[in-house]
């Protein structure tokens, strides 16, 4: 069948997945997952068209070739429409594995009851203890009809310790200490005689909650973690940068070589490295086939780039970045982030606090949101009192929101101590593996109050 006018992939995709949950000791959750299928995807005639079925069947390989040519042909009963010449080279090479042999069920378990018998024994006041740990491996063969072969790999790894106490009302609360990483959970080190600093500062954290005071309302001048930095750059101002949402009418679409922050920020989405060092969710192509580049969406304070796949590329006159990403064997490619982050500045953490006359701390996030307007809303659910220059009380769970640009471009300090994490999940009509990362920003924002 002449394919001359047509795009066509085929991806074989196998998905493993590992979550184990104990609960103050006691194991009561032990998954195991295998996924494994079969997808092609054609673009004909200025339509797509997607098929899927289980790995395995005979001949399953040329029957979703076929099928994804008939939908995509079906689709143009919509009506006639321009196909569009998809840019972008397409990839050939394989991606290895990382890691050593992984850890066996009995192991793990092992090491999460070590970990819960060092907490009650070393905090007895605890109320309950919660560990879970989750490993997840994606291996996807893709093949293009335009010569592209490739084998990609997301690994990684997840720990998370939750320590549950009362505040002085008697209510419950709680902190989570998070190990993620590249690989396997026999790549992270996640022994106790790694975490054990780390659960008694958390520990400390959550004594200081125990006594702790409300935010004041409204704008305050506040200091985020890197966490929250992270977290920042991948809802508030990632999402309106994936070049769906601009074609869709995000804010961004009119802000292109505009300043849109401070000369501070620089925010990148980055494929798979970064000072060096290969990063937490390496993206070398993506489900298109297409050979993943650097984005800088944000340069010095000024929108320079959006995330691309083929598609939105051609739509827009612009270079494919390798941004088309699936998340399971019956997904299809969707504008999606790799490694999102602000960059670091000069500032050490203490002199952005030293900076604050009246303010606060901001650690730890327990969700966020946000929409193509930049305007978003974050849990925060461990934060400190600033107080000329000095943190003081602990304050209780409040939220953080805003509009990303209005809070970037209110930057006056950015940390020089870069952090990324890998442990979440990025929600975009499927789950996708991504990593954030970023420095302690200084800036204001609205806090919600008692």
């Amino acid at each position: 069948m002449p394919l001359a006018d047509t795009h066509l992939e085929l991806r074989h995709h196998e998905l493993r997945k590992t979550r184990m949950l104990m609960l103050d000791g006691n194991l009561t959750g032990n998954l195991r997952s295998v996924q494994a299928g079969v997808s092609a995807r054609a673009y004909h005639g200025g339509y797509w068209g997607f098929a899927c079925a289980p790995a395995g069947e005979a001949g399953v390989h040329s029957r979703m070739r076929e099928r994804a040519l008939h939908n995509a042909r079906t689709m143009a009963g919509f009506g006639a429409r321009s196909a569009l010449a998809l840019p972008g080279d397409h990839y050939r090479g394989e991606q290895p594995a990382h890691g050593v042999s992984a850890l066996s069920a009995a192991e793990c378990s092992q090491r999460m009851s070590e970990l819960h018998a060092h907490c009650m024994r070393e905090y007895p006041g605890l109320r309950s203890t919660r560990v879970m740990i989750t490993d997840e491996a994606h291996s996807k063969h893709l093949r293009t009809d335009a010569g592209g072969e490739s084998l990609a790999r997301i690994q990684r790894a997840a720990v998370y310790v939750v320590l549950v106490a009362e505040d002085d009302q008697g209510a419950p609360i709680e902190l989570t200490e998070i190990v993620s990483g590249l690989g396997s959970l026999a790549d992270i080190d996640w022994s106790l005689a790694t975490l054990a600093p780390r659960l008694a500062r958390l520990h400390e954290h959550l004594q200081a909650k125990r006594h702790a005071v409300p935010a004041r309302g409204g704008e305050q001048q506040v200091v985020l973690s890197a966490d929250l930095t992270g977290m920042l750059a991948h809802e508030a101002m990632g999402h309106p940068c994936e070049a769906d949402a601009v074609l869709s009418g995000a804010v961004t679409a009119d802000l292109q070589g505009h300043r849109v922050a401070s000369e501070l920020i620089t925010m990148v989405d980055l494929a798979h490295h970064w000072d060096g060092q290969e990063l937490m969710c390496p993206v070398y192509v993506d489900d298109e086939g297409t050979p993943a580049s650097d984005v800088t969406m944000i340069e010095r304070g000024v929108l320079r780039q959006f995330m691309h796949s083929r598609e939105t590329a051609a739509r827009l006159g612009l270079p494919a970045s390798g941004n088309a990403r699936a998340y399971g064997p019956d997904d299809e490619p969707l504008v999606r982030m790799r490694n999102t982050a602000v960059l670091p500045g000069t500032s050490t953490l203490q002199e952005l606090i030293e900076g604050v006359s009246d303010g606060y701390l901001l650690l730890e996030s327990s969700n966020g949101q946000a929409d193509a307007t930049t305007e978003f809303m974050f849990g925060v659910n461990l934060a400190y009192e600033i107080r000329a220059g000095k943190l003081g009380r602990a304050v209780r769970d409040t939220t953080l929101s805003g509009s990303a640009l209005k809070v970037l471009q209110q930057v006056d300090g950015v940390g020089r101590e870069m952090k990324w994490s890998c442990n979440g999940y990025c929600g975009k009509k499927q789950p996708m593996v991504v990593s954030v990362g970023g420095p302690a920003l200084r800036t204001r924002a609205h806090l919600g109050g008692q």
